[in-house]
């Protein structure tokens, strides 16, 4: 009897990227579906995207997800981009259509049905976003689409801030601001929705977290963080703390996953199997 020994090839490109658990769920979907399938985790250094790049063409694989730093960099480097990447101006998903590459973003669909899972309906919220690079411009995108009211965009890199805030007006008409992360940010009343799009508290500095002040905060503010290593960070571990409601990345990682899941293979994904083992990774 043959045998088939061939496994389509799937995989994860960042720098750092050691702490990217996308493998652990990715393998579970298709151990669940019984597809031979592998997700492998590659460290890329920028200057060698290019490279790696040719690498997923000349292996035939059947796609990638970009991580920091490389999700605004692929973009150049790819034959095609979905309209909602190119509006939120960053791939976090490469899949294959014959020999073509084509770029989707699925971080702030995922972020997204996160949150309405979660209770929270974006529309007519106010929500403060820190950080502004792809993982912020995919999410804000997503929300303005979703009608928050007001996108508030908090970021140490002015120019960075004020790029992505009128990207966000130009292209979808959002009540957006930009305002400088210079000293504490101070959470108040006003806000309805909290966002750390930014890689702090990210393994392996588990112990750094968001310069952020919520001693004023409303008593049903939703902290969001969208760092899956470690799900339970600084930040999320404060609010709860103080009583708020959480949101952790494991969230998003999850649902932006099956979709990406789904994208590949063709086939629903397993979303149970997928979160259960992700869970059980960070022992949960």
């Amino acid at each position: 009897m043959a045998v088939n020994y061939k496994y389509e090839l799937v995989g994860v490109l960042g720098y750092p990227v050691a702490e990217n658990p996308t493998c652990v769920m990715q393998e579970a979907g298709f151990a669940a579906l019984g597809l031979q399938w592998r997700y492998l985790t590659m460290e890329v250094k920028p200057k060698a995207l290019p490279d790696a790049m040719r690498g997923v063409r000349a292996l035939g694989m059947r796609g990638i997800n970009l991580t920091i730093p490389h999700k605004v960099a692929v973009m150049a480097l790819l034959d095609d981009i979905a309209p909602d990447a190119k509006m939120i101006g960053a791939v976090n998903t490469v899949r294959r259509e014959g020999d073509r590459l084509i770029g989707e973003n699925t971080d702030g669909k995922g972020f997204l049905r996160g949150l309405r899972e979660s209770g929270i309906d974006p529309r007519g919220k106010r929500i403060v976003v820190l950080g502004a690079g792809g993982a912020a411009r995919a999410i804000t995108v997503e929300l303005a689409l979703a009608g928050a009211a007001e996108l508030i965009v908090i970021n140490r890199s002015i120019d960075r801030g004020q790029a992505l805030v009128a990207d966000l007006k130009s292209r979808t008409g959002a009540n957006a601001q930009f305002k400088p992360w210079s000293a504490t940010v101070a959470i108040g009343p006003e806000t309805d929705v909290l966002v750390n799009a930014t890689s702090i508290g990210l393994y392996p500095d588990i112990d750094a977290t968001p310069d952020v002040d919520l001693k004023s905060a409303r008593t049903d503010l939703l902290v969001c963080d969208v760092i899956p290593n470690p799900p339970e960070t600084r930040l999320v571990q404060a609010a709860r703390a103080q009583g708020l409601q959480t949101l952790t990345g494991l969230s998003m990682l999850v649902y932006q996953g099956t979709i990406g899941f789904e994208m590949w293979t063709g086939q629903p994904a397993p979303e149970a199997a997928m979160k259960r083992a992700l869970e059980q990774a960070f022992g949960l």
